[in-house]
């Protein structure tokens, strides 16, 4: 970091560095095996190119929404947008170096404390408020794909905005995952919690990943 580059250049080459799947992501299919505790199920998968999914083989009402809930959760951070897209009503300033080498990034016109830290050209520390909770994540280590970061193990938890008072126990995530044709796709997610005051651990598999043909545009004759 320099003092002639700003704060929004410093977060906004962090946020390019994000890997996200090209405009012409075909959706795919794949095998999933679910493990919750004792509990496994295992079926098929579609995420479509408009990336919404669906799970069939698991006639499990709520072993199916947790699949589908993770695959929208990954697919929505793999979405590619412009940072003027999504920062262009942001205004960025610099906050404190911690001990790490992590540059915090302040959002001033929020009154709710928005944050941010960078590091290695990377988004390490989220602190925003989204839909009535302050959601803070802390990501530990990533992969590196050439063609931008995934985050690897992180963890997250969810406070009141206006107490402070913490609403969830710390959930640790660990992803793993596949080059296929191009596009990178989460093979493994490993979550780590606590309910009701037990460790617990959940585990999503996803394997055999075929993509979808793409689509061919139509194209007018003239005859």
């Amino acid at each position: 970091m320099t003092e002639s580059k700003s704060a929004q250049d410093l977060f906004q080459a962090a946020y390019e560095n994000r890997y996200t799947w090209e405009p012409t992501f075909p959706g795919y299919t794949a095998a999933v095996k679910f493990q919750k505790g004792d509990d496994i199920f295992t079926g098929n998968i579609l995420v479509k190119p408009n990336l919404s999914a669906e799970v069939t083989g698991i006639d499990n009402e709520e072993a199916r929404k947790s699949i589908i809930g993770q695959l929208r959760e990954v697919a929505i951070h793999r979405v590619r947008r412009t940072f003027a897209e999504t920062h262009s009503m942001n205004t960025f300033a610099y906050g404190e170096t911690d001990a790490t080498g992590a540059v915090e990034i302040l959002m001033p016109e929020k009154p709710m404390g928005d944050r941010y830290k960078v590091r290695n050209n990377e988004v390490c520390h989220v602190h925003r408020h989204l839909h009535g909770v302050m959601v803070t994540i802390d990501t530990f280590s990533s992969h590196d794909t050439g063609a931008g970061y995934l985050s690897h193990r992180y963890d997250s938890i969810y406070a009141d905005p206006a107490t402070g008072e913490i609403k969830s126990e710390k959930i640790v995530f660990e992803d793993n995952y596949q080059q296929v044709g191009g596009f990178q796709l989460l093979s493994q997610r490993i979550i780590e919690g606590v309910d009701d005051g037990q460790p617990t651990t959940t585990e999503f598999s996803f394997t055999n990943f075929e993509l979808l043909p793409a689509k061919v545009e139509a194209v007018a004759v003239t005859v």
